[in-house]
């Protein structure tokens, strides 16, 4: 591993919480002991128990923080999470661009983990149409991949069929989450033109999982940026997020945050 890679680009959402969004981003690329550089897309009014207010920030805000982080730090790969509306979308995509050769990881934030809408539905269009055939990876959970391709996905075969059309629809890969899949076993498949590769563990009962969706992603980012093929880079992130899960502070009284720094804690 080069000692001088490592630079994440993270575009996302503020949680003043901390438990997701640029917080759980900037947590898991620095235990992963990478760089983590942000354009923040909105502020966000949240705690364990939802989110009670957005606010945007203006597209060209978001696109000049990119350009100012890419025009002198440089990054090695581009996390991507809450957009929000289209304009920023757009900004986005021009930010995976402007990146180069570093690799893009999307994760589809279209809702809070308490059910607040944090994607508008056009959206949609532009995620598919500009940003799905320019990312590395894809990581959607089950209601977003049905979102993405307008078919219910409720089963494991269900989250294959969809991963198929999605890499179909120009995605390079997808990594299927099947978390929201009612069963003792989460099965995750991580699906490119080459094949598939599962990621299957036991359930981990418990209210404290907000923010997992962004800590995969941005720990799957961090891997890439340092080198690691992108199945092990999932790999690891699977074990990270497993773990961090089950250290848990216990904060809140709704949807607590993971242990990032469960590594630490001996």
């Amino acid at each position: 591993m080069r000692e001088d890679r490592g630079r994440v680009l993270i575009v996302a959402g503020s949680d003043s919480g901390g438990g997701a969004g640029l917080q759980a981003d900037i947590k898991t690329v620095t235990m992963f002991g990478g760089y983590a550089t942000v354009a923040v897309t909105a502020i966000t009014v949240q705690n364990t128990l939802g989110v009670s207010d957005v606010f945007p920030i203006p597209p060209a805000i978001v696109l000049a923080q990119g350009r100012a982080v890419l025009d002198d730090i440089g990054t090695d790969a581009v996390k991507l999470g809450m957009l929000g509306d289209a304009a920023t979308a757009r900004v986005a995509a021009e930010l995976i661009e402007l990146a180069g050769d570093a690799p893009a990881v999307v994760d589809p934030v279209m809702t809070a983990k308490g059910g607040a809408a944090l994607m508008a539905l056009e959206t949609l269009a532009v995620l598919r149409e500009r940003i799905l055939p320019r990312a590395a990876l894809l990581t959607p959970n089950a209601p977003e991949a049905a979102a993405l391709t307008g078919r219910p996905v409720e089963t494991v075969d269900d989250l294959r069929r969809a991963g198929e059309a999605l890499l179909e629809a120009g995605a390079r890969a997808v990594l299927m989450k099947g978390g929201h899949i009612e069963g003792p076993r989460v099965v995750d498949i991580l699906m490119t033109s080459m094949g598939e590769t599962r990621f299957e563990s036991g359930r981990i009962e418990t209210r404290h999982t907000h923010g997992t969706g962004c800590t995969l992603a941005s720990a799957i980012a961090a891997g890439l940026a340092q080198g690691e093929s992108l199945e092990n880079a999932v790999e690891r992130a699977h074990a990270y997020v497993r773990e961090a899960i089950r250290h848990a502070p216990g904060f809140g009284a709704g949807h607590g945050p993971l242990g990032h720094n469960w590594s630490l804690k001996g």
